[in-house]
């Protein structure tokens, strides 16, 4: 029998929220502002300027030409999430709210994180049981490239958060028409934080249609349901009437006689995206076609293994409610997993089934690692929390017969073999998320063996600042390499690095010469050698003994 909700799931809930954040919060400082983020920055400056107009003077701030010039800037992703970086960043500017300027930026996408194990817990526990849904929770914190990804100032947490609530009050709505509304509201607050809310109508359709039928043919089986769900697709009205207008009122840069057209440029944008490179087995792919196993591979590199293991647990404990009712009836006549009357199990695996399968397809583009299927991990966390529920049954039955007090211990004795590895991962993981590979990469030195790609967003030079400020104590020029000159500004903002160590994109003429380690940067090592005539670098950044940045001494530097 499901659990009955209450005020207390909402109260750990909201506990499990606000630690997380604060972990986070205590370790973003250990993090440099990544590629991406430095644009996100540079966006939310000029949408915060234009909120302060907006307050002053809404009559100038609705101008056509004054409100373009605002929100022009970036203006290929939607604006929900950005405005929430600039109105943190007010905040922060008024009420000296965060340690430093980079943090008021990231924590929009910090509390995201922390709503979002609130929500993985309430969703898991409602499917699943209270047990399921707390490891789930846990088992998501846990992640390494999530937890990476959860400081930063950046859509990739926000969307999983958009995307999974969406699901969770479709899922609602099919009892309820109250959250039939709020199937709405979800998905058009989806649409305004990434693309990625795009495949959502899809994946509840097919699975209204997979319900309808099944139950259809379970009433007329003479099967009893334990409850009865709505036939009328009232989710369907509600997206459809909500969605776009949400999406429209949280972006101003659509506020124009040209909302069209400005719609179509952003659909063709995402649609036909430019290639970056990325390394894989060796191969730096940066155009397609690309590697079908590229998603699944870098899941089973990057997700804690025994995660993925009580994953597979929880699925094959559902897989008989996955099938068509006729089919399972056939291959599992005496099965006991029967689908409930939401045929829950379908949308969950379509949910968690559907990310992997858009990233795999040769055409689709895979520059950004892990990030692009993130949405797919509640959905691994919540089954990974019904395969922990089956290891702490199986640590009562084994342990009970020499331990009558298994019965109580069991649960704890689980968590810490289950959690453990995952929390050791994330912890080594840090500060070098996107660096990190898991036991079945055979660790950081073996995914490098494998010729996987070490890294990308120039996020690894805030573990050179020291060195940085060491070597030039009187300040100096260093060439970025991958790093952004926004995202150098702001380790100077933040206090991590000299004003008078300045960035610059002039190799020859810089005193240090960084060169992230990524297939494409090849060049630059050579370029480097032609510029100063030597090949020895002055210092390597390390993981786990991998090179991640080589950094050259231009010889004038050196003492005559």
């Amino acid at each position: 029998m499901k659990p009955r909700i209450g005020w207390r799931d909402h109260l750990l809930g909201l506990a499990l929220a606000s630690a997380y954040v604060a972990l986070l919060m205590a370790t973003a400082g250990d993090l440099a502002m990544s590629r991406d983020e430095s644009f996100y920055v540079v966006a939310a400056q000029d949408y915060g300027r234009w909120f302060e107009l907006l307050a002053e003077d809404p009559e100038r701030a609705l101008q056509d030409e004054v409100r373009d010039r605002a929100w022009d800037y970036n203006h290929e992703h939607p604006g929900l999430a950005k405005s929430l970086f600039a109105l943190s960043w007010l905040a922060h500017r008024k009420w000296d709210l965060f340690p430093t300027d980079s943090m008021a930026f990231r924590f929009p996408g910090m509390a995201s994180a922390g709503l979002l194990l609130w929500l993985i817990y309430l969703f898991g526990a409602r499917v699943f049981g209270r047990q399921a849904g707390a490891f789930a929770a846990a088992a998501y914190a846990l992640m390494p490239r999530p937890f990476y990804h959860a400081h930063l100032d950046c859509f990739d947490v926000p969307i999983v958060l958009a995307t999974t609530f969406t699901v969770y009050a479709y899922w609602r709505s099919l009892t309820s028409r109250t959250w039939a509304v709020w199937t709405g509201v979800a998905w058009g607050l989806a649409l305004a934080t990434k693309h990625n809310s795009w495949v959502l109508p899809g994946i509840f359709l097919i699975h209204f249609v997979w319900m309808t039928l099944g139950n259809r043919r379970l009433k007329r089986a003479g099967i009893p349901r334990a409850a009865e769900v709505n036939p009328r697709p009232w989710w369907m009205i509600s997206m459809a009437l909500l969605g776009p207008p949400i999406f429209v009122a949280t972006w101003p840069w659509l506020w124009s006689e040209e909302l069209l057209p400005r719609f179509g440029w952003y659909v063709r944008f995402h649609v036909s995206h430019v290639y970056y490179d990325m390394a894989y087995f060796g191969t730096n792919y940066f155009q397609p076609p690309f590697p079908i196993s590229y998603p699944f591979v870098m899941t089973l590199f990057t997700v804690p293994l025994v995660l993925l293991v009580l994953c597979g647990i929880g699925v094959g404990m559902r897989a008989r409610a996955m099938l068509p009712v006729s089919l399972a009836e056939r291959l599992w006549p005496g099965g006991r997993a029967v689908p409930d009357a939401a045929f829950t199990d379908v949308l969950l695996m379509g949910c968690l089934l559907a990310p992997l399968v858009m990233i795999a397809l040769p055409s689709s583009p895979i520059f950004g690692g892990t990030k692009h299927w993130f949405p797919s991990y509640p959905f691994v966390a919540i089954y990974a929390g019904l395969g922990f529920t089956r290891t702490v049954q199986a640590f009562r039955r084994g342990l009970g017969r020499r331990l009558p007090a298994a019965r109580y211990t069991a649960p704890a004795l689980a968590s810490v073999v289950a959690l453990l590895p995952p929390a050791l991962e994330t912890i080594h993981s840090h500060p070098f998320g996107l660096s990190h590979y898991t036991f079945a990469a055979g660790g950081v030195p073996g995914a490098a063996d494998y010729g996987m790609n070490r890294q990308f967003w120039g996020f690894t030079t805030g573990s050179l600042t020291e060195f940085f400020a060491e070597r030039m104590p009187e300040g100096g020029s260093v060439f970025l390499c991958d790093t952004t000159a926004q995202a150098w500004e702001m380790l100077r903002r933040d206090g991590k690095i000299p004003p008078n160590i300045r960035g610059t994109f002039d190799l020859a003429r810089a005193d240090y010469v960084m060169v992230h380690i990524e297939h494409h940067f090849v060049e630059v090592d050579y370029q480097a050698w032609a510029a100063f005539g030597v090949t020895q670098p002055v210092h390597v950044l390390t993981y786990d003994g991998v090179p991640l940045v080589t950094v050259y001494e231009n010889p004038r530097r050196r003492p005559r």
